[in-house]
Protein backbone atom coordinates (compact mmCIF):
# COMPACT_ATOMS: atom_id res chain seq x y z
CA UNK A 1 0.00 0.00 0.00
CA UNK A 2 1.40 3.13 -0.96
CA UNK A 3 1.56 6.24 1.56
CA UNK A 4 -0.90 7.90 -0.64
CA UNK A 5 -3.25 5.03 0.09
CA UNK A 6 -2.03 4.33 3.85
CA UNK A 7 -5.48 4.17 6.35
CA UNK A 8 -5.40 6.96 8.83
CA UNK A 9 -6.34 6.60 12.36
CA UNK A 10 -5.78 3.82 14.50
CA UNK A 11 -5.04 0.09 13.31
CA UNK A 12 -5.33 -3.11 14.69
CA UNK A 13 -2.99 -4.23 16.77
CA UNK A 14 -1.72 -0.63 17.94
CA UNK A 15 -1.19 0.29 21.30
CA UNK A 16 -3.20 3.66 22.87
CA UNK A 17 -3.24 5.58 25.59
CA UNK A 18 -6.71 6.07 26.50
CA UNK A 19 -8.25 8.11 29.16
CA UNK A 20 -11.88 6.90 30.75
CA UNK A 21 -13.45 7.56 34.28
CA UNK A 22 -11.99 6.80 36.98
CA UNK A 23 -11.28 4.02 38.16
CA UNK A 24 -9.91 2.98 35.02
CA UNK A 25 -8.45 6.54 33.90
CA UNK A 26 -5.86 6.94 31.50
CA UNK A 27 -3.99 3.89 30.68
CA UNK A 28 -2.26 1.88 27.54
CA UNK A 29 -4.67 -0.37 25.15
CA UNK A 30 -3.63 -3.44 22.76
CA UNK A 31 -6.67 -2.61 19.84
CA UNK A 32 -7.54 -5.75 18.20
CA UNK A 33 -10.62 -4.87 16.36
CA UNK A 34 -10.27 -4.84 12.50
CA UNK A 35 -8.48 -1.85 10.79
CA UNK A 36 -11.98 -0.99 8.93
CA UNK A 37 -14.30 -1.05 11.94
CA UNK A 38 -11.58 1.07 13.58
CA UNK A 39 -12.36 4.26 11.66
CA UNK A 40 -16.34 4.40 11.58
CA UNK A 41 -17.40 2.22 14.59
CA UNK A 42 -18.58 4.64 17.73
CA UNK A 43 -16.92 1.88 20.21
CA UNK A 44 -13.65 -0.47 19.53
CA UNK A 45 -12.64 -3.67 20.59
CA UNK A 46 -9.43 -3.42 23.41
CA UNK A 47 -7.49 -5.35 25.64
CA UNK A 48 -6.14 -4.08 28.89
CA UNK A 49 -2.09 -3.31 29.20
CA UNK A 50 -0.83 -3.81 32.69
CA UNK A 51 2.21 -3.91 34.62
CA UNK A 52 0.99 -6.63 36.59
CA UNK A 53 2.81 -9.66 34.89
CA UNK A 54 1.58 -13.25 35.97
CA UNK A 55 2.98 -15.55 32.85
CA UNK A 56 -0.24 -16.86 32.10
CA UNK A 57 -0.98 -17.82 28.60
CA UNK A 58 -3.56 -15.36 28.30
CA UNK A 59 -1.04 -12.56 28.28
CA UNK A 60 1.00 -11.31 26.09
CA UNK A 61 4.66 -9.58 26.61
CA UNK A 62 4.65 -6.08 25.53
CA UNK A 63 7.83 -3.60 26.52
CA UNK A 64 9.98 -0.90 24.64
CA UNK A 65 9.98 -2.16 20.93
CA UNK A 66 6.23 -1.78 21.29
CA UNK A 67 6.39 2.04 22.40
CA UNK A 68 5.98 1.17 26.28
CA UNK A 69 8.72 2.58 29.23
CA UNK A 70 8.71 -0.90 31.20
CA UNK A 71 7.92 -4.64 30.67
CA UNK A 72 3.96 -4.70 30.92
CA UNK A 73 1.14 -7.50 29.44
CA UNK A 74 -2.23 -7.11 27.28
CA UNK A 75 -3.79 -9.60 29.36
CA UNK A 76 -6.61 -10.93 27.16
CA UNK A 77 -8.95 -11.57 30.08
CA UNK A 78 -9.19 -8.02 30.29
CA UNK A 79 -10.92 -7.25 26.76
CA UNK A 80 -13.66 -4.41 26.69
CA UNK A 81 -15.25 -2.50 24.46
CA UNK A 82 -14.57 1.71 24.59
CA UNK A 83 -16.02 4.59 23.17
CA UNK A 84 -13.59 5.84 20.06
CA UNK A 85 -13.47 9.25 21.38
CA UNK A 86 -11.55 7.39 24.22
CA UNK A 87 -8.14 7.16 22.19
CA UNK A 88 -6.03 9.74 22.65
CA UNK A 89 -2.21 9.25 21.48
CA UNK A 90 -0.50 6.19 19.57
CA UNK A 91 2.19 4.93 21.46
CA UNK A 92 3.31 1.93 19.35
CA UNK A 93 2.41 -1.43 18.04
CA UNK A 94 2.76 -4.67 17.53
CA UNK A 95 5.22 -6.23 15.15
CA UNK A 96 2.83 -8.34 12.23
CA UNK A 97 5.13 -11.34 13.70
CA UNK A 98 3.98 -11.42 16.92
CA UNK A 99 -0.31 -11.05 16.03
CA UNK A 100 0.15 -14.90 16.71
CA UNK A 101 0.82 -14.30 20.22
CA UNK A 102 -2.37 -12.44 20.72
CA UNK A 103 -4.55 -14.72 18.67
CA UNK A 104 -3.09 -17.57 21.19
CA UNK A 105 -3.92 -16.20 24.06
CA UNK A 106 -7.46 -14.96 23.03
CA UNK A 107 -7.59 -18.80 22.34
CA UNK A 108 -7.08 -19.60 26.00
CA UNK A 109 -9.21 -17.00 27.37
CA UNK A 110 -12.20 -18.19 25.12
CA UNK A 111 -10.78 -22.11 25.65
CA UNK A 112 -10.45 -22.48 21.47
CA UNK A 113 -7.78 -25.85 20.77
CA UNK A 114 -7.58 -24.40 17.80
CA UNK A 115 -6.19 -21.37 18.32
CA UNK A 116 -3.73 -22.42 20.99
CA UNK A 117 -2.51 -25.68 19.03
CA UNK A 118 -3.62 -27.66 22.12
Amino acid sequence: MSKAQAPSGPLQFEIWWISLPNPVGRRPVLLLGRTPSLSYLARVFVVEVTSTIRAIPQEVLLGKREGLSRPCVANLDAVRTIPRSCLVSRVGKLAAHRHVEVKRAMGHVLHWPDLTGL
